[in-house]
């Protein structure tokens, strides 16, 4: 344990106490929102990151330390653990290089060296490298065995050949030379399957494409792996991309040097070049393939997650509108706009279906049904979702804002993602939730309490239906689901939960708690009526002393018993802002936001034992602002008029959208046509920008300028610097099939792609390549979100 928190603590370059501390925390059942917040005196001040970084460390050693003694017993059991190859174990820092050294003692099939071993072909080999001057030939009779299938002097070369080659390919320190020198020069190698140029053709990027594997960004692997799933693509490591294949691989000469083989042209060194040969093509080259493409994969999963992840929280974060009573409209044509109301709790009051559009067409009646409800109601606010015919839906909506401006002169609409919706329409938790209402009625409610709080709605849908992620469907989904329930819980606790009104999905999410506990805290809440303070949860079924530890400082309680129980300020630490007051001689309801006072008091005059100035300064801060909410200021986009199809989209527009999904190559921004446009990476700002998170986040509003369109295909792409000039390319014009064409228009040379980097590489793409670059990924992502 002690190496293990010290790996830990030179990887975060933290403290080793630091690490020590927090191991023992979440050893002990602590979660990691409620250690971040209240144990900063513990862990040294480590925040969520760190913490989330820390445990996923902690699992992978623990792992790999497990899987250390079971080697060392493996080997032991077989007799052949030596001293040196014992500490080689134990300093294995990976289980890549753990494995390399288990390879030789692992149990396996018999192979065709075992075989001729145990003919008895083994000394020959032995013989052949000490002595390089023998007849090899004429040695090899010696050791004939025809019961064995060594019936001739071919046949124990062969052997003996199959001997030496597994043994090359089973040294650890080879295969660590071999894997240096592959991740520095090893190209993957993308072509196009026979026949499937038409039938792939979204994959036309990688028909003949060859990248460094050391640089190929997540993406871009995720694409060819992709496109190898589906049968267009085949991926091919080339170890020598500079050099012909005539001329034989490095990695020979690596193996040979390794083992001290200084070929010349005698019988045994020609037949010894032969082994080093079949060593590296046979057993290391295809070895080394899967292996790179296996990491390859690994490693662009884990970046797409990070993506999602990110995604999720910026989503999960956005501002909420508040309580205010909403109007739901979940947009249909034929079928009708399903609409919902809500009051400012979140409760459903009314809800119908009306017909404003074809083939029935009643508009007007439409506005006077959604005008009654408006006046009925006082509604506030209209949330639209985003699916078919929500631009129409819009217009509907603005002529009912015109009809009521006198007696609702505050009444807004905004358009919301619905992405999701359905999956919440058709769960479990609505069904129980609303048994009578129908499927969709059920989605126009979700759609206005996500505008009124897109965090208490969005934790009920699973993670991965909410669709901000980048290939979701191609990655671990247990990692995935890992990762995307630690954003969750992270925002649910970083903004706190109200415990009278909050939904068993939502206190879930709470520190401490489960689906069990939430179901229970709800149903004492509907038997016994409203918490009035944060102790009386512990009258709940099964809620103990560690679960209400860990959930107590994430629980709020308005208008209470005690006014601390409306702040993050955790029950254990209620004696310390007594004694604060009684210092100040105020009662503790005048501390709370008097903040002249508040600045007057210095931490360091209350540190006791278990509360230190980290943890006395959060408090005094929360006592500032008790219950602050972290998310930012509700702002909403205004999409332009008239501009409802991608038909609509003229060159040069300049309009205002909102960013839906952010991946590595760029953000996807919906402008209210159905379909959304790609913000190259390139085209995010003025200056370089390595990492479009930094620019932008999911839910942000912003203005983008129309570079290019290509109807027939939806794709759209454009740019936020509103200076750049689009390419002449003409909107809507076909693209020839018979051609490889880019999202500019221009024909591509033909010639193989190579991501090799060159001196340019850094540099942005030209405004002309923008789009060109995002294609493959926009229709996977278009179709994702379908």
């Amino acid at each position: 344990m002690h190496n293990i928190a010290q790996i830990i603590a030179q990887e975060l370059n933290v403290r080793e106490q630091q690490v020590t501390a927090t191991i023992a925390l979440l050893d002990d059942g602590a979660t990691v929102p409620f250690v971040a917040r209240y144990r900063k005196e513990a862990t040294g001040g480590l925040d969520d990151t760190q913490l989330r970084n820390l445990f996923s460390r902690l699992g992978y050693l623990r792992e790999l330390h497990d899987r250390r003694q079971v080697v060392l017993s493996s080997i032991e059991a077989q007799g052949k653990l030596t001293p040196a190859l014992a500490q080689a174990i134990n300093e294995a820092d990976s289980k890549t290089r753990l494995e390399d050294l288990y390879l030789p003692y692992k149990p396996k099939r018999r192979t065709k060296g075992q075989i001729a071993i145990e003919a008895g072909i083994e000394p020959l080999v032995d013989a052949v490298l000490a002595d390089r001057t023998l007849d090899i030939d004429s040695k090899a009779e010696a050791f004939l065995n025809p019961e064995a299938g060594f019936a001739d002097a071919k046949a124990v070369l062969d052997g003996a050949r199959y001997i030496l080659m597994e043994r090359f390919a089973e040294d650890a320190e080879l295969l660590r030379k071999v894997r240096q020198h592959l991740s520095q020069q090893a190209v993957l190698e993308s072509r196009m399957v026979k026949g499937k140029e038409k039938e792939g053709a979204k994959f036309r990027d990688y028909f003949e494409h060859n990248e460094l594997m050391s640089k190929i960004p997540s993406h871009r692997a995720l694409a060819m792996l992709r496109g190898r799933n589906e049968g267009v693509l085949s991926l091919s490591m080339n170890a020598d991309p500079d050099t012909e294949a005539s001329q034989g691989s490095y990695c020979e000469v690596i193996i040979s040097d390794h083992f001290k083989l200084v070929l010349t042209d005698s019988s045994v060194d020609t037949w010894l070049k032969t082994v080093v040969t079949s060593t590296w093509r046979i057993k290391v080259a295809l070895q080394m393939e899967t292996e790179f493409i296996s990491k390859m994969r690994e490693s662009a999963e884990e970046e797409a997650i990070k993506v999602f992840a990110r995604n999720l929280g910026d989503l999960l974060m956005a501002a909420p509108a508040g309580a205010k009573a909403t109007m739901g409209l979940d947009p249909g044509i034929r079928t009708g706009v399903k609409v919902a109301i809500v009051d400012n709790t979140g409760k459903l009051v009314a809800h119908t279906t009306i017909f404003p559009h074809a083939p029935q067409n009643l508009w007007d009646k439409s506005i006077r049904t959604l005008s009654n409800l408006v006046a009925m109601h006082k509604v506030e606010i209209i949330a639209i979702g985003n699916g078919t015919g929500s631009r129409e839906t819009d217009k509907l909506t603005g002529e009912l804002i015109a009809a009521v401006k006198e007696s609702q002169p505050n009444l807004t609409k905004v358009i919301v993602s619905e992405a999701g919706a359905s999956v919440y329409s058709a769960s479990e938790f609505a069904a129980n939730e609303f048994p009578d209402l129908d499927v969709s009625i059920r989605g126009a409610v979700s759609i206005a309490r996500r505008l009124q709080d897109p965090l208490a709605e969005l934790v009920k849908i699973e993670p991965k239906a909410i669709g901000v992620g980048q290939y979701q469907h191609d990655v671990s989904q247990s990692m995935l689901s890992q990762s995307l329930e630690a954003v969750v819980e992270d925002c649910v606790n970083g903004v706190g939960v109200d415990l009278n009104m909050a939904s068993a999905p939502l206190l879930t999410q709470v520190a401490g708690l489960n689906k069990t506990l939430a179901k229970n805290i709800v149903d004492y809440r509907d038997a016994n009526g409203q918490f009035t303070n944060r102790k009386q949860v512990l009258s709940v079924p099964r809620v103990g002393p560690k679960a209400f530890e860990q959930a107590a400082g994430f629980l709020r309680i308005r208008n209470g018993d005690n006014p601390l129980d409306a702040s993050s300020v955790h029950p254990e630490a209620y004696s310390l802002v007594e004694a604060i007051a009684a210092a100040k001689q105020h009662p503790v309801a005048q501390l709370i936001g008097n903040t002249d006072l508040l600045r007057d008091i210095n931490a360091a005059d209350f540190v006791t034992d278990t509360f230190g100035v980290p943890t006395i300064n959060d408090i005094l801060a929360e006592l500032d602002k008790p219950g602050r909410d972290p998310r930012g200021e509700f702002k909403t986009a205004n999409f332009k008029d008239g501009v409802e199809e991608l038909k609509d989209l003229k060159l040069e527009m300049i309009l205002e959208g909102v960013v839906t999904n952010v991946t590595n190559f760029g953000a996807f921004v919906d402008v209210g046509v159905h379909q959304d446009g790609l913000v190259h990476i390139s085209s995010l700002t003025d200056k370089f920008v390595s990492d479009p998170h930094t620019v932008v986040k999911a839910g942000d509003v912003v203005k983008v300028k129309v570079m290019e369109v290509d109807v027939e295909r939806r794709r759209i792409a454009l740019s936020m610097r509103l200076d750049e000039k689009p390419t002449p390319a003409k909107m809507g014009q076909a693209k020839s099939g018979s051609q490889k064409t880019s999202f500019s228009g221009k024909p591509n040379s033909g010639k193989p792609k190579s991501a090799v980097p060159q001196k340019q590489a850094n540099k942005p793409a030209k405004p002309a390549q923008n789009a060109a670059m995002g294609n493959a990924f926009a229709d996977a992502f278009a179709k994702l979100k379908k």
